[in-house]
Parts: C-alpha cells; structure tokens; sequence
C-alpha cells in the first residue's frame, strides 16, 4: 500500500515538491500519478491521498465512488485548495474572507495535529513578508470535524481534520499547499515528511 500523490499540473514530473518526497518516492512509501492517467485501480492500493491546490475537480468526480471506498477502508486524505466541487455528500463550498486585512491574515492554532504539532503557526503566515499566501478562507468543516489552525479575530477554520463515521481521516487545508507556505526551508521539509508519516499511519 502506498500514498497515492495526484499532479495536476503540467510541469516536468513532481517538479514542484520533488526536494520534498524524493524520500518518499524513492523508498516506494508515495507514488506520483499525473491526473490524465488516474485509475480506479490507483485508489484500491493507496492507504494515503494527496491533492493539491491544481485538482480538476470537475474530472475528479468521476472518482467519487473510488474516493469514498478509499476512506471506507481507513484511509486518509490530506486535500488543498478550495472545495468548489464537493466530492463527498457532507462537504460544502469554499467560503471566501469578505474584503480581509492584515490582522485578518494571522494565524492561530485551535487544537493540536502531529503534522503541526510544535511548529510555531506563524512562522506560515508570510512569505517573502507578504501574508495571504497560506488561506484567505476556509472550506466549511462537516460536523465532528477538528479545526487545527484558524484565521484572524473570527477564526477562520482554515485547516481540520475529519474522520469519518464510515471510516477514514480529511485533513482539509483551504489554501496553497502548505509545505510550500512560509520562508523557512526546515519546517517546509518537517511539514512534508510528517505529512508522509501521517498518512502511513505512523503518526496519530
């Protein structure tokens, strides 16, 4: 079983994270399929599931019926970017911060995950000093979700983690993808290798 890694985009293979699951790649823990080439096949033996911020979600729905059956068997699922195209019955539509601020921006952790678990929140906030980058809303938490990390005075549910009456783990981040938010080059690796370990299974 391995993490199924889904690219969307049309670079060069993995161009974009490569540095970051070389690793992972390499030992065969995560395979990277390019999303023209996506079977259903791919999510029998896949016990993790990354998408990011570039999923097709229009194409991807014809893998509801895959994704559901992956979850149902206890596997976990770490999904970026906006919910425009709710794959699951209990998933609602992005909702957008109205007209944000700067204090809008800063970031707040709500409840413990051992992806972020000791990582100073704000070391996220800004990249190259500008701040946005990590969310500018949230994707609306289903009921018995945990929210993780919060935007700003109304705490914005920017990142939670479901699971699933019927089995399986959602950690939904509403943003760019998060290993690649913030300036410092440690924790964007510490990010990517716990994101790995916790969809394995070797982190709870």
């Amino acid at each position: 079983m391995t993490i199924l890694m889904i690219q969307s985009h049309y670079q060069e293979p993995f161009a974009m994270t490569a540095p970051l699951f070389a690793d992972a790649v390499a030992s065969g823990a995560m395979k990277v399929v390019r999303e023209m080439e996506l079977t259903e096949e791919h999510f029998d033996t896949a016990r993790g599931l990354i998408t990011t911020t570039h999923l097709d979600q229009i194409g991807f729905q014809r893998f509801a019926s895959a994704v559901a059956g992956f979850l149902d068997r206890g596997g976990r699922w770490i999904h970026h970017g906006h919910i425009l195209r709710p794959i699951l019955p209990e998933l609602g539509t992005y909702i957008p911060m109205p007209q944000p601020k700067r204090p809008d921006f800063d970031q707040i952790r709500l409840h413990d995950h051992p992806i972020f678990a000791g990582i100073d929140q704000k070391k996220l906030e800004t990249n190259r000093g500008v701040a946005g980058f990590y969310g500018r809303g949230h994707n609306p938490p289903p009921e018995g979700a945990v929210v993780i990390n919060a935007l700003g005075p109304a705490k914005i549910p920017v990142d939670w983690v479901w699971a699933r009456p019927e089995g399986g783990e959602l950690l939904s981040h509403a943003g760019n993808d998060f290993w690649g938010c913030g300036d410092d080059p440690e924790i964007k690796k510490l990010l990517a290798h716990r994101s790995v370990a916790w969809l394995s299974g070797e982190l709870n």
